[in-house]
């Protein structure tokens, strides 16, 4: 049997950000491997866990809380990636590339979270 959460765009598109996210730290330099490294693959990791837990929850309010949280870690990530450009660990490119798929997700998890407001169950 299928998860729901595994129709929604928005999760497929998180899960493709995640791999973009482990792509990329694989570049950094070794001494980050506890710092910016884990954060970053965490909060990456985060955003279709908590996309997925909240397709799952019973009530609007619950699955909006969780879709909150997603939207949160990818703040996060956009915030670790800027400082990751900033340090000189990666290219502008490689900044660009990402912060497109964030744009991409942040945008589908906008939408869903005003579709499920705007449900009365």
């Amino acid at each position: 049997m299928e998860r729901a959460h595994k129709r929604l765009r928005v999760w497929q598109e998180s899960m493709l950000l995640v791999k973009m996210i482990y792509d990329l730290t694989r570049s950094l330099p070794d001494d980050e491997r506890f710092g910016l490294i884990s954060q970053m693959r965490r909060a990456a990791v985060s955003v279709p866990s908590n996309i997925a837990e909240g397709s799952a929850r019973q009530t609007k309010k619950e699955s909006i809380q969780f879709y909150s949280i997603a939207r949160g870690s990818l703040s996060e990530l956009d915030t670790q990636i800027e400082l990751c450009e900033g340090l000189g660990f990666v290219t502008s490119d490689q900044t660009v590339n990402v912060s497109t798929r964030l744009e991409t997700v942040g945008a589908l998890l906008n939408g869903l979270i005003r579709f499920k407001k705007g449900r009365t169950s």
